[in-house]
């Protein structure tokens, strides 16, 4: 009878235990507590999130399109879809009654599909033929933004562009930019060198379907109020009236981006005293600012990169430079889903001691096979391109934000117009000085200004009459992003790139990495043993006769030679222990990690379990006892 009493506790108290289970994760699912344990924190908003979506004045509605169909998405795109659903509720967390969330199936043929397309959701295909969709539309009152289909390659942007799209709809009026350029990026009527017009730039077009476009003249003493990000592009003999003018902006917390340039082929300047001969190509800087920020541009040279040069053959040219993904930082919302930048004839930044209160950031760089060349030599190419390149072995920064409390370029104050007196005492300036920011702000500088100008950023095609225009590569991309970020304020600016939840075997990879450094150094000193037994054969064959007997080894070579021959064989029996001794590791540890990753949680759940049947087993153990001591006092 006791032994049945046993197993029926036990099994009583497995039901128990079952029971308690559900319970306890039905009462945590309507819990609001939260914890992220994921590496890089994937389910923590960032700050400048939270800022946004609790300044939502009013209602904005999400509408998530997402295929269901177990046969329509794979099992990876499955969960980032999940992935998308958890983020888009962690916002609905902060937000809360202001961020409506409605989850729609688009199944073939329905309502719901065509909801999708209508709210500008469109179909993604598999290799299979098969469709499916993973999309949202935000909107509020008559305002929409739509992220047609939401790509698993911009994860680590993925809270980046949903948020934006937020901010996009939640405010009602376009940012004002600014643009500041003595070459004609908005176009110009006409110009009084060549007697001719010219048509805006790409760019200028781009950015007007986005934001209301300010011309700010070269010579502007002032920047408007209501211009919250200035775009300069080539400032040329910039004076320093508008220097300050630019200092002042910057202090008073306006967003700058400047494209500085040593060398900008698209401004090509004429002599005037030759008007036949060809022109000179631009430069330009800001130098009282780069001064007082800590910067330094050398005017009179550009970059040769080996590892990034465009061009092959006659045309292979060292200082147009074709940027990839490995020469730009990741970290950085404008620069990490960048795939190619195209630079002709850049300058380099020093930024190696940045003002007091500054920090830099790289957001572009060469290759360590790099240096500078005089700008007389920036256009060579082919065979003498490469006459007495000597790298430096050093990464040299094309473009770089600084970030931090910037103090004014003009600590003597506003400097005197250069048609002025300088012995007339000058009228009082209605706007008091700015000596320091009163908060921190952000500056964007970019060594080039050429990989904005058409002729480096996109090509235009002629097709059926039609002009159209076709990205070369990721330029425009680039300043769009940086522009956008800037003007969207400082929550969104504070954004970064996020970690992905793929997460590689970061373990394994310098695992195998260090064993290829011991297999490459094994095969290298195969290579001297080689060379040298090879020059040792060559002067015993010298000792013995040269080339007459050349033919006939000696008893020396023939030994140097079985001993080399010996020491072959041994090196690769090393090279092969070695690549099995590395196998044999990889495989250990990811075999490891897999069954760490998969039966950790469940065997944690099954000892907790145990143990807490334990200790209920017990209390009733304890609890029967005086029962039991009671009903025998009796």
């Amino acid at each position: 009878m006791k032994k049945y009493e046993t197993v029926l506790f036990s099994a009583v108290g497995l039901v128990a235990l079952f029971i308690i289970l559900v319970a306890f994760n039905y009462l945590a699912s309507g819990a609001a507590g939260r914890a992220d344990f994921t590496d890089g924190k994937l389910y923590t908003l960032s700050e400048g999130t939270k800022k946004i979506l609790q300044k939502l004045d009013g209602p904005v509605k999400i509408r998530l399109y997402v295929s269901q169909s177990d046969n329509a998405i794979p099992v990876q795109l499955r969960s980032f879809a999940q992935r998308v659903e958890d983020q888009v509720r962690e916002f609905k967390a902060v937000a809360g009654p202001n961020l409506i969330i409605e989850k729609y199936n688009p199944k073939p043929d329905s309502d719901e599909e065509d909801a999708a397309q209508l709210d500008g959701v469109e179909p993604q295909t598999l290799f299979t033929g098969e469709q499916f969709y993973l999309g949202l539309s935000i909107s509020r009152l008559d305002r929409k933004q739509a992220i047609s289909n939401i790509s698993q390659q911009r994860e680590r942007l993925l809270e980046y562009d949903l948020i934006r799209a937020i901010a996009r709809v939640a405010n009602s009026e376009r940012p004002t930019i600014g643009v500041m350029s003595a070459v004609p990026v908005l176009g110009e009527a006409m110009n009084p060198m060549t007697r001719q017009g010219s048509e805006p730039w790409v760019l200028a077009n781009e950015l007007k379907r986005d934001f209301n476009v300010k011309l700010v003249p070269m010579s502007a003493e002032t920047i408007d109020k209501e211009i919250k990000v200035l775009l300069v592009i080539q400032p040329r003999d910039i004076m320093e009236s508008a220097e300050y003018a630019l200092d002042q902006f910057v202090l008073r917390g306006g967003k700058l981006i400047a494209f500085v340039d040593p060398y900008m082929f698209f401004d090509q300047q004429p002599n005037p005293m030759m008007p036949s001969m060809p022109g000179q190509p631009g430069s330009s800087s800001l130098p009282r600012l780069f001064k007082a920020w800590g910067i330094n541009m050398d005017q009179g040279k550009v970059v040769a990169d080996v590892t990034y040069a465009s061009g092959a053959g006659q045309r292979y040219t060292p200082t147009v430079v074709t940027l990839n993904k490995t020469a730009l930082s990741r970290d950085d919302v404008a620069t990490s889903q960048i795939d190619t930048l195209l630079l002709a004839f850049s300058g380099v930044f020093d930024a190696s001691k940045p003002a007091d209160g500054l920090k830099v950031t790289e957001l572009a760089r060469t290759s360590p096979n790099s240096m500078l060349v005089d700008n007389i030599v920036a256009s060579v190419s082919g065979d003498a391109a490469m006459k007495g390149f000597a790298p430096d072995n050093k990464a040299k920064p094309l473009a770089l934000r600084l970030a931090g409390k910037f103090k004014t370029a003009f600590p003597e104050g506003k400097p005197v117009p250069f048609n002025q007196d300088k012995d007339k005492k000058p009228a009082a300036d209605p706007v008091p000085q700015l000596k320091e920011g009163a908060a921190e702000n952000s500056v964007v500088l970019v060594a080039d200004a050429d990989m904005l100008a058409d002729g480096a950023a996109v090509e235009v095609q002629n097709i059926l009459g039609q002009r159209v225009v076709v990205p070369s590569n990721g330029n425009l991309a680039l300043v769009q992003g940086m522009i956008e970020q800037l003007a969207s304020g400082d929550d969104l600016m504070s954004l970064r790139s996020r970690a992905s939840s793929f997460r590689p075997l970061t373990v394994v990879r310098e695992m195998e990495a260090n064993a290829q450094k011991q297999y490459f150094g094994k095969i290298k000193e195969l290579e001297d043993e080689l060379t040298q037994t090879t020059e040792k054969m060559q002067k015993l064959q010298r000792q013995s006769g040269g080339v007459k007997t050349a033919q006939i080894m000696s008893p020396e070579q023939q030994a140097e030679l079985e001993r080399f021959k010996k020491r072959v064989i041994e090196t690769r029996q090393v090279l092969k222990e070695l690549r099995k001794t590395l196998r044999q590791d990889a495989e250990a540890l990811q075999f490891w990690t897999k069954v760490v990753n998969i039966a950790l949680m469940p065997l944690l759940v099954a000892l907790f379990g145990l143990g807490y049947a334990m200790v209920r087993r017990r209390r009733s153990a304890l609890a029967e006892a005086p029962a039991v001591v009671s009903g025998a006092t009796a």
